[in-house]
C-alpha cells in the first residue's frame, strides 16, 4: 500500500473515495450554494492506494488558526475526510494513514492538530482528547419570556443598540468580520478562512442556503453580533449559531429570535454547557437541554511547545508524565507557570500527575477539568493536592467553545 499526496487533479477521484467510505453520495453543487469540499487544501491530503493501484482511503487537513486561553491565537491542523473503504477496513489502512499524517505535521513544525470525531473510539486510540463540548437549547415560544436582571431594571438605562434583520446574501461580509472578532476572544474557537465564505464551504451560515440573519449593531452603529435562523414546516425556529462579542449583544439577538411570530419553538443549535440563557428566562426551566455532545478534539505533537504557547491564569509547578503509546513515546516534563507565562522542560523529578497524550489534550484548552479525569480513572495524580493544582493551572478565563463545523 502506497500513502501519497493529493494534488488538484486528485480532487474528484479523493471526494468519491471519501464518499464510498461513508456510503454516501456526493451532492451535486448548485448555483445558489457552494459545497463543502470546495475548501479543500490538496496539497495537504492524503490518498491511500492499494497495491493494484486502486484508493482505498483518505484523510485531509485544513489550515486554521485556535485561539488559545489568554486569547493567544496558534496556528494549528484541522484533521478531516477520514474514511478507509469497507472492503479495505481492519487491515491498518486507518492506522498507516494516521502514522503517516502526524510525522507530516511534525515536519511542518506544528505542536497540535484538532479534528471533530465522527467515532470516540476511534480517535483516541491516535492520540485526540475531547477538548470542547456543545449542547442544543429548546424553548417553547410561549415559555419564551426573559427576566429583566436588577442590574438593568433602571428606568433610565441607556440604549445599547439596535437589531436589523438582513438575507444571508445581503450580509457576508458582516458576519465574516463579526465572526473574526468573536473568535479572536473566544477559547476553543477555529478561524474560519475567508474561502470559507467565498465559496459556501460549510454549514449555514458559511454557506449561502436561504437563512435570515439578525444583525446586532452597538450604540455606535458598528455590527459586534448576529443569529442566523430559519422556519421549517413545523413552526420550529432554528438558530444555526449566534454570534456576539459581548453579552449585550448576546442578550439582545436571543431577544429577538424568542420574541419571533407564528413559531412554536426555539432552538439554539450550539450553545456552550454554562451559557447564560436558562438563567436569563423567566422560567428557568422553560430551556431544555439536549444533544449534548463533544465537539473538537486535541492532539499534542510537541508538548513543551504547547504547554509554553498558552496563556495561564494561576502560579505553580506540575510534573507531568505523559504517555503516548501511538507514537510510541514517554515524556516527563516540569512545568512551571509564573505571571501568565509557562515554562516546561524535561525532568528526571517524580511525577504529580501520570496521563496519556489523549488526556493532555483534553485538559489544554480548560474545558475538562483534570480532576474529573482522576475521578474517572483516566490521570494518576501521585499526592493528594495535585489534582486542585492542575484544575486551577489549566482552567481558561472562559469555557472553550468551538461552533465551526470541518
Amino acid at each position: 500500500m502506497e500513502i501519497r499526496q493529493t494534488t488538484d487533479q486528485d480532487l474528484d477521484v479523493f471526494v468519491t473515495t471519501m464518499f464510498a467510505a461513508f456510503g454516501r453520495f456526493p451532492k451535486t453543487p448548485t448555483d445558489d450554494g457552494g459545497v463543502w469540499w470546495s475548501a479543500l487544501e490538496m496539497d495537504r491530503n492524503l490518498l491511500a492506494v492499494s497495491a493494484d493501484g486502486r484508493p482505498v482511503g483518505t484523510t485531509g487537513a485544513y489550515s486554521f488558526e485556535l485561539t488559545l486561553p489568554g486569547g493567544i491565537i496558534a496556528p494549528t491542523t484541522g484533521v478531516t475526510t477520514v474514511g478507509v473503504l469497507p472492503s479495505h477496513r481492519r487491515q491498518g489502512v486507518l492506522t498507516a494513514m494516521m502514522r503517516h499524517q502526524l510525522a507530516e505535521l511534525r515536519a511542518r513544525g506544528e505542536f497540535f492538530s484538532v479534528l471533530l470525531a465522527s467515532e470516540a473510539l476511534i480517535y483516541r486510540r491516535f492520540g485526540y482528547g475531547p477538548a470542547t463540548y456543545t449542547q442544543r437549547l429548546t424553548v417553547p415560544r410561549h415559555r419564551a419570556a426573559l427576566a429583566v436582571p436588577r442590574a438593568r431594571a433602571a428606568a433610565d438605562a441607556p440604549a445599547t443598540g439596535s437589531v436589523e434583520l438582513l438575507r444571508r446574501a445581503d450580509c457576508g461580509e458582516i458576519l465574516e468580520e463579526v465572526y473574526d472578532r468573536y473568535r479572536r476572544a473566544q477559547p476553543g474557537a477555529l478561524a474560519r478562512p475567508h474561502r470559507w465564505w467565498a465559496s459556501g464551504a460549510g454549514h449555514p451560515p458559511i454557506s449561502s442556503e436561504p437563512r435570515y440573519v439578525a444583525v446586532h449593531r452597538d450604540a455606535d452603529g458598528v455590527p459586534d453580533g448576529y443569529a442566523s435562523y430559519s422556519l421549517d414546516e413545523h413552526d420550529t425556529l432554528t438558530v444555526d449559531e449566534t454570534i456576539a462579542t459581548d453579552d449585550t449583544a448576546s442578550t439582545a439577538l436571543a431577544r429577538f429570535v424568542l420574541g419571533h411570530d407564528l413559531v412554536a419553538q426555539i432552538v439554539f443549535r450550539h450553545v456552550p454547557p454554562d451559557h447564560p440563557l436558562r438563567w436569563q428566562l423567566l422560567d428557568f426551566n422553560a430551556g431544555q437541554l439536549s444533544n449534548s455532545t463533544d465537539w473538537l478534539w486535541v492532539r499534542l505533537l510537541d508538548i513543551p511547545r504547547a504547554l509554553t504557547a498558552r496563556g495561564w491564569f494561576t502560579d505553580g509547578e506540575l510534573v507531568l508524565d505523559v504517555d503516548d503509546p501511538f507514537l510510541g513515546e514517554h515524556g516527563r516534563y516540569l512545568l512551571t507557570v509564573r505571571d501568565g507565562k509557562a515554562d516546561c522542560v524535561p525532568t528526571d523529578r517524580e511525577p504529580d500527575l501520570s496521563l496519556d497524550v489523549s488526556d493532555l489534550g483534553s485538559i489544554y484548552l480548560g474545558g475538562t477539568t483534570p480532576s474529573t479525569l482522576v475521578r474517572a480513572g483516566h490521570i494518576q495524580a501521585h499526592r493528594p493536592d495535585a489534582a486542585a493544582l492542575a484544575d486551577a493551572l489549566f482552567r481558561a478565563e472562559r469555557t472553550p467553545h468551538c461552533l465551526h463545523w470541518f
